[in-house]
């Protein structure tokens, strides 16, 4: 590690606040980035792509109000977010969480009585 003396502080906080600003910065970008990616906009074609299912299956999906879409006139559009939530409703537990989730209720009801 580099010694510094006092007199180098100065310099030193100047270069540890733009390095620090930089880094504010950065993240502001990436935050923002990242609700822009989450709040897209997709068509029918995009879901498909996203979802890994074809455009014909989406039709059937939304005809069977399976998947969460939005309806501006004839044409469909699907939120990247909702579709990912989708998915993740879908989830199938472990054994290991199912018997976690039992233990857990059991000794909430032990310790109740």
């Amino acid at each position: 590690m580099e010694e510094f003396t006092f007199e180098d502080l100065p310099n030193i906080m100047g270069k540890l606040y733009r390095k620090m600003d930089k880094i504010e910065r950065l993240l502001k970008a990436k935050k923002r980035s990242d609700k822009d990616k989450n709040e897209e906009l997709l068509t029918i074609e995009g879901a498909s792509k996203l979802l890994s299912l074809s455009v014909a299956t989406i039709y059937t999906k939304v005809c069977k109000n399976e998947i969460p879409v939005n309806k501006q006139g004839k044409r469909l559009y699907f939120y990247r977010e909702e579709l990912l939530d989708w998915i993740k409703s879908g989830r199938i537990k472990t054994i290991a969480e199912i018997q976690n989730e039992v233990e857990a209720k059991f000794n909430s009801k032990l310790s109740s009585k």
